[in-house]
């Protein structure tokens, strides 16, 4: 018999001697073990994840907080909007293998996906996270695998879900198993890259790895590679804070080229045709869970070594305030304006607007006494904290003096400037996501506005 242990096949007499015999023997019956498991938090990353594990033939106890999430699954309903999730969650709900409750219960392991946002002062806040780990407590049995996928601080595992597990009288590494296993999907496309992407497992010893990699790899089809717990922290830190630095530079570089008087899109273009250069996009600002929140988790850790991290991060979050700014150089006075806003989500073609610019822009514009109305196809029913939403298209653009495109939605890519035109007072557009054709919009009498393009420069 031979044992895969961090991607190396080993025989069973160095596996037994590498590890305790305990060990080993929970190992060899890990696999057939995973009959029933428990979610905790059913957000944009529990749900699938607790649907696709119920859809593979396991019992999944899907667990959340809030009565009105709880609610609306057990009435067929859904609270958020991801391509196919719908189909998959009632595809589980009628395999009997998906139940939705309010508090856990007994399984063979547990799941943590609950939010871990950031405070004011930009510090973690992990008490979702602790209060799951506390509430997994009365459930814990010995042999038990507890996998934390909420995006943490490093040492967050071994730190503080490890020491309230034991809470329970159970002895990490020796009477249970802990990892942390991040998660690495691209919202629009959870449930594709969920089961096709390489997954990172990082255990608190090579046992709890071992057993989580049994656990995932129950549908996971890309590579499972594994590591140790505070390892995998920071993988998954540094994959989202890799992308906000570089999104900082790209949104520096069309502050510059706006000075400058030089397109930047033309300039991205042209760069990237470097067979090493590969320059992002700029935009209204970074937003969502992941990028505008995880690099501030390594500058919390480190604030004397995370000093290019949180640079970045100041540009990003200073990009809303940037667009503000163009838009009072082209409109002039803001107060009064009615502006139509196109866009709430964080990035296009989602309905997440957690840390969305879009939402800061608007309450920008307000706080600058311009009236506000909004439209976001994919959640017309928000709660926007005080930006009104038109439910309708039409009613946004209504007797509005200017237009400002905040999110790249397709919908947005087709808008007819004839038919804004008949329904617009003014005759402005600002572009924030670049995604409107200059030459029809100019056609039908506007003007138009592009974060990154110098003054009087066209493409």
């Amino acid at each position: 018999m031979s044992v895969p242990l961090f991607g190396v096949t080993i025989g069973t007499q160095h596996y037994k001697k590498c590890f305790a015999a305990r060990h080993f023997q929970l190992a060899e019956k890990i696999a057939v073990r995973f009959q029933k498991i428990c979610v905790l938090g059913l957000g944009y990353i529990g749900l699938p994840t607790a649907s696709t594990f119920a859809t593979h033939g396991v019992q999944v106890v899907g667990v959340d907080v809030n009565p009105d999430v709880v609610n609306t699954l057990r009435n067929g309903g859904l609270h958020i909007h991801e391509p196919g999730l719908r189909t998959l969650v009632q595809a589980a709900l009628r395999s009997g293998n998906l139940t939705i409750q309010e508090q856990p219960s007994e399984a063979e392991a547990f799941i943590i996906a609950v939010p871990t946002p950031f405070q004011e002062d930009k510090l973690a806040d992990l008490r979702a996270v602790e209060a799951a780990a506390q509430a997994i407590v009365p459930y814990l049995k010995k042999g038990n695998l507890v996998v934390l996928e909420s995006t943490s601080p490093p040492l967050t595992t071994v730190g503080k879900v490890a020491p309230l597990l034991e809470t329970s009288g159970l002895r990490r590494g020796e009477d249970f198993y802990l990892a942390y296993v991040p998660e690495r999907v691209l919202p629009g496309y959870i449930l594709r890259e969920l089961i096709e992407n390489d997954r990172v497992i990082g255990g608190i010893d090579r046992p709890s790895a071992e057993a989580a990699r049994h656990l995932y790899s129950l549908f996971v089809r890309g590579e499972i590679l594994l590591t140790d717990a505070t390892t995998a922290e920071m993988v998954k830190l540094m994959e989202n804070t890799y992308r906000d630095v570089n999104i900082a530079l790209a949104n520096e570089f069309a502050r510059l080229a706006e000075r400058f008087g030089v397109n930047v899109w033309e300039a991205i273009e042209l760069a990237n045709r470097h067979p090493r250069v590969k320059i992002l996009r700029p935009g209204p600002g970074v937003g969502g869970h992941c990028i505008s929140v995880d690099p501030w988790f390594l500058v919390e850790a480190a604030p004397d070594l995370a000093r290019l991290i949180r640079t970045a991060r100041q540009v990003n979050d200073e990009q809303p305030q940037h667009v503000v700014e163009l838009a009072r150089q082209a409109f002039g006075e803001l107060a009064g304006l009615r502006v139509a806003a196109l866009g709430l989500a964080y990035k296009a073609d989602v309905d997440d607007l957690r840390e969305s610019p879009a939402i800061e822009i608007c309450h920008l514009l307000q706080q600058a006494g311009a009236e506000v109305i909004a439209y976001e196809p994919y959640r017309k029913e928000a709660q926007t904290n005080g930006i009104p939403l038109a439910a309708e298209l039409d009613q946004a653009l209504q007797g509005a003096d200017c237009l400002i495109l905040l999110v790249a939605h397709r919908p947005f890519g087709t808008l007819s400037p004839t038919a804004v035109a008949r329904a617009m007072r003014g005759r402005t557009v600002l572009d924030a996501v670049n995604l409107l054709n200059r030459a029809m919009w100019e056609g039908e009498g506007f003007q138009v506005i592009k974060v990154g393009e110098g003054l009087g420069v066209r493409p």
